[in-house]
């Protein structure tokens, strides 16, 4: 009789181990996932404030910009102080660098998909006054009425998740919250009850990032856009030339 208690407990624990390891795993990788997208987040920032400083001295140029912001991200993408290369850090991180460099998530093998868009909102030919960029990009601040021309910038990053497991639930989880997929499946503990998300309010990216994330995500490329903002003075004339495109490389116009 005791053997038998003994086997039903073991048979008890063993049910419930199997309905509660999941959750606890995606607990604890789907938290290892959420600072490492804070994390992410921060970095994306720092790397706005670097091609807006690098633009604003080098006329606003977009190559410079990409190089710069893929430098300050390389940390977020690459492992680089281990023994995959030898060197100084500094070499180390040029290693890392140079396989970036190009904003293409090769090294990954995904392709040629960009690391990163830049968004330039300002000066924006057409539609901003092109002499007045180029001419007055050092007007004093005290005058009324008037200012020196700004770089404003828009980043939008596509930080890679990856913590397996965790990248595809949370990518589930931002397709169903943006409104791009409807999440409608039932609760395994109780099949009457269903998901209802999609059905409420939902803040969608604008028409270009969603379709582009949707894309990525079929495409077992499990990313997530964050998109940061940054605004400088010019430092160097506006180089009309460089803003035959208003965005750098592969940037929908339409953003």
């Amino acid at each position: 009789m005791r053997v038998e208690t003994q086997r039903t407990d073991a048979g008890q624990a063993a049910v419930e181990s199997a309905l509660t390891l999941p959750m606890l795993v995606f607990l604890v990788l789907g938290t290892l996932q959420l600072f490492m997208l804070l994390q992410a987040k921060v970095m994306a920032q720092y790397a706005a404030f670097q091609a807006n400083r690098v633009g604003s001295v080098m006329h606003g140029r977009c190559d410079a910009m990409t190089h710069a912001a893929l430098l300050a991200l390389t940390p977020t993408l690459r492992s680089f102080m281990g023994p995959t290369w030898a060197g100084s850090p500094g070499q180390k991180l040029g290693a890392a660098f140079r396989e970036v460099k190009d904003n293409s998530f090769a090294y990954l093998g995904w392709g040629a998909e960009d690391i990163l868009w830049i968004i330039r909102e300002r000066p924006r030919f057409p539609g901003d006054d092109p002499v007045q960029a180029q001419r007055e990009f050092d007007r004093l601040l005290n005058n009324v009425g008037q200012s020196p021309t700004r770089l404003e910038l828009r980043v939008i990053f596509w930080c890679p998740l990856k913590i397996p497991f965790a990248d595809w639930v949370f990518s589930r989880l931002a397709l169903a919250s943006f409104g791009l997929r409807d999440y409608v499946a039932q609760n395994p503990l109780m099949v009457r009850q269903t998901a209802n998300w999609g059905r409420g309010p939902t803040r969608r990216p604008q028409a270009p990032i969603a379709v582009e994330y949707a894309r990525r995500i079929a495409a077992k490329h499990y990313v997530f856009p964050i998109e940061v903002t940054s605004t400088m003075r010019m430092m160097s004339p506006v180089k009309i030339s460089e803003f035959n495109n208003p965005n750098c490389g592969n940037t929908p116009s339409s953003l």
